[in-house]
């Protein structure tokens, strides 16, 4: 969320943002909504201080054996505007917040102008495809006779469902086992185990709430299935003021993820890319202001750090203004090559949100120098999704015969199995 303070010191950089985000400005309209609500403000304190001094008057006069009446009905019409005021300003208060959920983030200055993903920036590339003697297969294809299994799924759930059997299943446990120890091992993340139910208030912190409800799953009691553990992760510091000696804070979980994907239709109907319940390896950092944008790199070579020691080729992006997420200051995609496919698609995407998100959840720390406290910022990334991981290994190390080499990083946690076979 934007902090109107900034807005009325900055109205210009604030319109700035929002025409580059394809908005009209709007920082005119706010600041006259902020003016009413100081305004009625100034008024409701003078006449707090008003009634304070009467209130003192009264029993003097009393004392002195005056008539003290008017100056009671005074005090008592002082009281009912003052409700008046107090309704009216919690009433400008709500407009103005309702209005302030609903923006996006400002983008970074850096981030480059485009209306859609073709105007990302590609910043970097790793590895060099696979260069095969037959037609690479697509990953529904290879995994089938490997115990992907998506007709049994569909039966019991509907579309946009897999059940992973026997060895392929392995492979996916695998993989999250290999992210968290090497995010917690060597990238010095702390291990959380999380809720997959969270409140409304906690969906408003990371901005899906109000305006994505139609992307989540409600069930019933007032829950949300979390889509990302992003949520539980980042809603650890809500409401909470930290000391800056403390920062900064680092966190991974390995999760069930709920997606509705209502606006995919369509799209990747087929396979694992794109599913209502996934599992991702989440990565989220909580940081001293001035150190964002560096951890927000470094965030970035945590997860391709993944990619490589899989050897899985992939390519690294800025997100353009047009393909920037709600909460996202600037964000760093990391696409891989799937050789069935032939393309590069998005397996992590990290994201620095500034102080948007804390600023929703009033997530605050204390400087060790000087007086206040300021809002942290919150940056998050998959480090990475396990499924469209699990994708990438079947295409990437497919074989002619159907059967799929088991990369090294990920032979150690499967139990002497090095290639998955269709016949087992």
């Amino acid at each position: 969320m934007h902090d109107i303070k900034w807005i009325r010191d900055n109205p210009d950089a604030f319109d700035t943002g929002l025409t580059r985000r394809g908005l009209a400005p709007l920082s005119a309209r706010l600041l006259a909504r902020d003016e009413t609500r100081r305004t009625s403000q100034t008024e409701l304190n003078t006449l707090q201080a008003r009634r304070n001094e009467v209130s003192k008057s009264i029993g003097k006069v009393k004392k002195e054996g005056g008539d003290a009446q008017p100056l009671m009905d005074e005090v008592a019409s002082i009281k009912t505007r003052m409700a008046e005021i107090e309704g009216e300003n919690a009433a400008a208060d709500a407009d103005l917040r309702e209005v302030l959920s609903t923006l996006p983030n400002t983008p970074d200055d850096d981030v480059p102008d485009g209306p859609d993903e073709d105007h990302n920036l590609e910043l970097r590339r790793w590895g060099e495809p696979r260069t095969f003697d037959f037609d690479p297969r697509e990953h529904f294809d290879i995994g089938a006779p490997l115990g992907m299994d998506f007709e049994t799924a569909a039966r019991q759930s509907g579309t946009r469902f897999v059940i992973l059997k026997g060895q392929v299943a392995r492979l996916e446990r695998a993989l999250a086992q290999f992210m968290l120890d090497l995010h917690t091992s060597e990238h010095g993340y702390t291990e959380i185990n999380t809720p997959a139910l969270v409140r409304d208030e906690a969906l408003f912190g990371t901005a899906q709430l109000p305006k994505f409800a139609e992307d989540l799953f409600k069930v019933d009691g007032g829950f949300w299935l979390i889509p990302t553990a992003e949520v539980t992760l980042t809603n650890m510091v809500g409401g909470q003021i930290l000391d800056e000696a403390t920062l900064p804070l680092r966190f991974t979980a390995f999760t069930q993820c709920f997606r509705s994907e209502a606006g995919a239709a369509g799209k990747d109907t087929r396979g694992m890319i794109r599913m209502h319940q996934f599992e991702k390896v989440e990565l989220v950092s909580i940081v001293h202001p001035d150190q964002s944008r560096a951890e927000l790199d470094r965030k970035t070579a945590c997860a391709e750090e993944v990619l490589k020691r899989l050897n899985l080729p992939f390519r690294t992006v800025a997100l353009c203004t047009g393909d920037l997420g709600f909460a996202a200051h600037r964000t760093h995609d990391i696409e891989v090559w799937l050789p069935g496919a032939g393309r590069y698609r998005e397996i992590s995407s990290c994201s620095n949100t500034g102080a948007f998100q804390a600023r929703r959840m009033d997530a605050r720390f204390r400087p060790t120098e000087g007086k206040g406290t300021a809002h942290v910022h919150t940056l998050n990334g998959s480090g990475l999704a396990v499924g469209r991981t699990l994708v990438a290994v079947l295409e990437n190390y497919q074989r002619a015969d159907g059967s799929v080499t088991v990369p090294d990083a990920l032979k150690p946690y499967m139990g002497g199995l090095e290639v998955l076979r269709p016949d087992v």
